[in-house]
Formats: structure tokens, sequence, C-alpha cells
């Protein structure tokens, strides 16, 4: 068993654990073939945003993004399995693991997991899970440093979402703000291009509007980002309470967020182009805050 599942585990409380591994060996042997199984219909209708609003669930797929969705507690609701597609040695033991938590667990024929996976090269393992909707009064932060925030701005492709969710996990960010979507945070390319990040830091989808009157009333500097500002974003001072804003692929920030922003930074370009894509720009600038915090 390795140390993470280990640790799961622990979480869980080894007292359950037989109990619950003998209750879903029955689930365990059944085996999905038909594409017409309600189940499996289900799945395939959360690739889109629709069903996925009516029904308040969407996918994981993966190994790295399901083991994270269960270390962040998501209310995972049905995994389908399949063995032959596995790349690992853990994917059983992750399969037991939600099996302490009820979760409906179906093993599929190679066949159909292959029509349901929304991979090139899957890797056996895809579940549904109920939705989770924060809002800014679930927000707790730490007095050890400064709160350190990320806003997004109607960030409009979900591979650039999903990459912005894995930078800001990396520099230690402590919650995003998705403002204004055009793109849903439970899109499966967002899950996928986050490798599942998005389950291991609070992230809220609100209105601009109210994420200024919050990041104002807890005195949380705004620290907006333009290719048309003259002050460098090495040049500014990160070590305070800050929260980095990042507007859209093709228009960049609203005017709403840059006449309320403290500071306004550009990233310096020597080329032709006026600027970097958001997932890389947002990526520089996360990196500089924890240089200067660290």
């Amino acid at each position: 068993m390795s140390l993470d599942c280990a640790y799961i585990y622990a979480l869980l409380g080894l007292n359950k654990i037989f109990s619950a591994i003998f209750s879903q060996l029955s689930k365990l042997s059944m085996i999905l073939t038909s594409p017409h199984n309600p189940r499996i219909k289900q799945a395939l209708a959360l690739r889109k945003k629709r069903k996925r609003d009516v029904t308040q669930t969407f996918l994981i797929e993966g190994y790295r993004e399901l083991f994270l969705a269960v270390q962040g507690k998501m209310p995972i609701q049905m995994l389908f399995y399949s063995p032959s597609h596995f790349l690992g040695s853990n994917e059983m033991q992750l399969i037991e693991i939600l099996g302490l938590r009820h979760v409906e667990i179906f093993e599929v024929s190679p066949a159909l997991f292959e029509k349901i996976s929304y991979r090139d090269r899957p890797d056996g393992l895809l579940a549904i899970s109920a939705q989770t909707h924060l809002t800014l009064n679930d927000l707790k932060f730490t007095t050890s440093s400064p709160p350190f925030l990320l806003i997004v701005e109607s960030i409009e492709k979900p591979g650039n979402l999903g990459s912005i969710l894995r930078s800001a996990d990396g520099a230690g960010v402590d919650a995003l703000f998705v403002c204004d979507p055009c793109t849903d945070i439970y899109n499966p390319n967002v899950v996928r291009a986050s490798i599942g990040t998005l389950f291991s830091m609070p992230v809220l989808e609100i209105s601009s509007s109210d994420a200024i009157a919050y990041l104002k009333d807890k005195n949380i500097d705004i620290i907006a980002t333009s290719p048309h500002a003259h002050l460098s974003f090495t040049q500014s001072y990160f070590s305070r309470s800050v929260a980095i804003v990042v507007g859209s692929e093709q228009f960049g920030l609203s005017k709403k967020w840059l006449e309320v922003a403290n500071v306004t930074v550009s990233i310096p370009m020597r080329g032709v182009a006026d600027s970097l894509n958001v997932s890389a720009a947002t990526t520089l600038l996360l990196y500089e805050v924890l240089r200067q915090r660290t």
C-alpha cells in the first residue's frame, strides 16, 4: 500500500474497512457492456454543460484526478473502472477506498470504457461526483501569512482555466475566484488540465462585483494586469495581502477591474506579440509572489 493510500485509510477509520469492502463485492463483480445502460448514458450526458447544471453532477477521469478528489472529500457518487486500462498498481486500492464511502462501483468492458472516456489514452477510472459550490463565507485564511488570492475574469477556454488551477496550486494560492465565468469549473477539460488541483484549494464562481466588494472589505490589494501598464510585475510588492487579477484571452481585464485596482502591472514583451497566453502569464505572476514571500 502506498503512503498516500495509507493516509486516506487512516482518515476513514480502519474499523470500517472490512465491512464496507464486503458490502461492495457484489457491485465490484458487475461488468457493464451495453452503451444503452442508464448509468452509461448518465455518464455520457455529463459532457454537456446543460446536463451538468441540471443534475449538479460532473465527471472526474483519471487516477491522479480521482485521488485528489478523494483527498479533497468530494461527494463522489459512482465509479466506472476498466482493469485492462490501468497504468499503475494502486488503482484497486483507490477503488476499495471509494467502496468505503458507499460509492456505486461498476466494472466496465474495455470497449465500453473507451466510449465513455473523454481521453485519447484512458487509464481506467471515471467517476461521477456531485458538485460543490463554495461561498465567500466559506473562506478561512491562516494567520501565518497574508492572504494570496487569484482572480480570473471571463476565462473562455477550459484548458486555460485548468492550467491556471495547476499553477495556482503549485504557487500556494489560498483561493481562486472565477468571476463572470464563460466556462464552468466542472467542465471535463478543466478537471483534466488541472490534473485534479481543482479539488486542492477553495474555488469560487462569483460575480466581479461581489469579488471586488469582498477584497475591499478585507483590505486585500487588487493587482490588475494589463499589457499597457508601465510598471513591470517584478517591480511591484507582493508580500502584503494581494489578489492577482487576470482577464480573458481575447479582451484582457474589464474596465471594472482596472478602475478599482490598487496597482496595475505588465509583463515585459520584447517581440511582436503584446501579451502571453493567459495561463503562462498567470504562472509568471504567481511565482513572482511566491519568490517574494520565500
